[in-house]
């Protein structure tokens, strides 16, 4: 069966292929070649820099021509080396047989075997993959997680005046502003959004066990390790790891996906809440015609852009959470499960980007009820108790939380006319009883800082 988004068998590259198909650029196999020839283009160029005695003839119009290369890949070009790699059984062998004939069209024939000089495959791959990582998390999806940062702030502010009743452990509590509840998510998101900046795009760069073995031999003279840290550092903007075996540690690896599972978290624990504030009616929800809620209920509108975004981010974590246990841990200086493993990175990120998605839609499509609002806080006076309690706690009014805990748990409804006929039993002072009638639900919510 040809392979089309219907008969894809990953909803990424299915269903989902319409939201998911930018991270290509950063995700395929196509990418993950071409990131290779990058590598090894600019590894080359960066030897002539130095420059080695061979490669003095290096021109900067050659430097352009070899930069060419990778900047006009085409996945004609990513076809030939999949062609090569059926012989060479071998995939990184191949791109550099490719970068050979190119260097050869482009009179280059002389230096060929200064490219992968003295390199490993894992020089390669533990640099293209990094600075994939890099570039897909600058480019695509940290912008996205920015944009549910900024539609939450917004949320938070525009309902910021909305009093709301709480809820712990599914029980009305003391009231607080929608607003706040809302900025609550856009807080914790923005403080993982900071964190995001103090972990490097680690990659590993130093010959087939790390120590630049191959390099040291050919040419003594120079400092290799200097040159790995520039190369890396500066040329393509990652971060050397100084002491490896033949592959990266995958630390800082685990630490972004460790810290994507944070956020993803954070982002279910919203969906959870909104879908709940759609049950409880404190939402409604924005209406487009000709969609169906469901196949036998014409009434309904099912909140299914939270649900989405739950369900894939949960598919998301899943992955990740393999990702990181499973990366740092290799048999003495390396084992192949990281190669197979690695070329799974795109598809957590693909499920979070369809999650981001089906987020702002979700959060688009929210209107306010504040009828339903206004209802609950007005059905549960009996929150004021800890106001009240904690009032006469000051005073010294004996044995405060115990009247209340009387009051307030007596099988009968607890309403306005029931606390101020409560007040009036106080041996309080007329004044302090008219201050303890002026609390409501509605506006003893607290205070609660900007964002």
């Amino acid at each position: 069966m040809k392979l089309e988004e219907l008969t894809a068998i990953s909803p990424v590259d299915g269903r989902y292929r319409n939201k998911t198909s930018n991270y290509a650029t950063y995700f395929s196999e196509f990418a993950l070649i071409h990131y290779r020839v990058r590598v090894e283009i600019e590894y080359f160029i960066a030897l002539a820099e130095i420059p080695l005695p061979q490669l003095t003839q290096i021109t900067e119009e050659n430097k352009k021509s070899l930069r060419g290369i990778y900047e006009n890949f085409s996945l004609e070009d990513a076809q030939s080396i999949k062609e090569t790699e059926k012989v060479t059984n071998h995939d990184v062998k191949s791109v550099e047989y490719f970068i050979k004939e190119k260097m050869t069209a482009l009179g280059l024939e002389n230096v060929l075997e200064f490219v992968h000089f003295g390199l490993t495959s894992q020089d390669v791959n533990n640099t293209a993959i990094p600075l994939s990582l890099k570039e897909a998390f600058e480019q695509e999806l940290f912008p996205e997680f920015d944009k549910v940062f900024e539609v939450l702030k917004a949320l938070a502010e525009q309902w910021d005046a909305h009093s709301m009743l709480a809820f712990t452990h599914g029980q009305p509590a003391s009231p607080t502003k929608l607003g706040k509840e809302i900025a609550v998510f856009a807080y914790r998101l923005q403080q993982q959004i900071k964190t995001a900046a103090a972990i490097p795009y680690s990659a590993k760069f130093g010959g087939a066990t790390g120590n630049f073995n191959a390099h040291q031999l050919a040419y003594p003279e120079y400092n290799w390790i200097e040159f790995g840290n520039k190369f890396v550092n500066e040329g393509l903007g990652l971060d050397r790891a100084l002491f490896t075996t033949q592959i990266e540690n995958y630390d800082f690896l685990a630490a972004w996906f460790d810290l994507l599972k944070r956020m993803n978290n954070i982002l279910v624990d919203l969906s959870r809440d909104i879908w709940q504030y759609i049950s409880l009616g404190y939402f409604k929800q924005k209406i487009k015609a000709g969609e169906v809620g469901s196949s036998a209920m014409p009434h309904k509108v099912n909140p299914i852009d939270f649900e989405n975004a739950e369900g894939n981010l949960g598919i998301a974590n899943a992955i990740l959470e393999h990702l990181a246990a499973k990366l740092p841990v290799s048999r003495l200086q390396r084992d192949l499960t990281d190669s197979t493993v690695l070329r799974n990175i795109g598809v957590p990120v693909a499920h979070i980007s369809i999650a981001l998605q089906s987020l702002l839609k979700g959060l688009g499509k929210l209107e306010l009820n504040e009828n339903k609002l206004a209802e609950d806080l007005e059905a549960n006076w009996a929150v004021v108790a800890e106001a009240i309690q904690t009032v006469l706690r000051r005073e010294g009014y004996p044995k405060p939380y115990e009247a209340l805990k009387a009051l307030t748990r007596k099988n009968e409804k607890i309403t306005q006319q029931s606390i101020h006929a409560f007040i009036e039993t106080l041996e309080i002072s007329d004044e302090l009883k008219a201050s303890l009638k002026e609390v409501s639900p509605f506006n003893y919510t607290g205070v609660q800082p900007k964002l």
